[in-house]
């Protein structure tokens, strides 16, 4: 079982339970799902570029992302619909846990200057979204083959009702939120 996982069953569940007076185990906010998105500007005119963005974010995630392709042409992007722009991975369950451990406590430090995450990142419904300037701070990456440095998207989606419940949730998880 992951780490993560066992701590938030034990730890962050009666936790969660006593501060926001829960009494029904279901109604307790969890996390269902972790979306990684990578969004590719140059893939249109560079072919090979999406092909190592889904290598990397194969190697990141342990899973094989899906490419997204452009719903509409725009002629200011010079970008027709149908093309290759990016490409994403939706991890659940056991994967989830594993990628939010190594992102919590191997990756965020590696961010130079890093001061913690922005509070600012909730939607109002519970979701927290965070962008990664550069994808090289995950230790999978071997940052002498990488040509040009992407950034990269993170949602993590719960079931909490307000961004409180969220908030609660992840710093008990050790997402480091930036006080103030």
């Amino acid at each position: 079982m992951a780490r993560l996982k066992e701590k938030y069953e034990k730890e962050v569940i009666p936790k969660l339970e006593k501060e926001f007076g829960i009494s029904n185990p279901m109604a307790v906010p969890r996390i269902t799902r972790v979306i990684c998105n990578m969004g590719l500007g140059e893939a249109p005119r560079n072919n090979k570029l999406m092909d190592q963005a889904v290598d990397e974010l194969t190697a990141i995630t342990g899973q094989r992302p899906t490419i997204r392709k452009a719903r509409r042409s725009i002629a200011q992007f010079k970008l027709r619909a149908g093309m290759q722009i990016g490409c994403a991975v939706t991890l659940r369950r056991d994967r989830m846990y594993e990628f939010l451990d190594r992102l919590i406590n191997i990756s965020l430090p590696r961010v130079r200057d890093f001061r913690g995450l922005s509070p600012k990142g909730f939607d109002g419904r519970g979701n927290f979204t965070m962008g990664v300037r550069d994808h090289s701070i995950f230790p999978e990456i071997d940052y002498t083959k990488v040509e040009v440095p992407k950034g990269m998207n993170v949602t993590v989606v719960t079931t909490a009702k307000t961004d409180d419940q969220a908030r609660f949730l992840l710093q008990e998880l050790g997402f480091p939120f930036v006080k103030g």
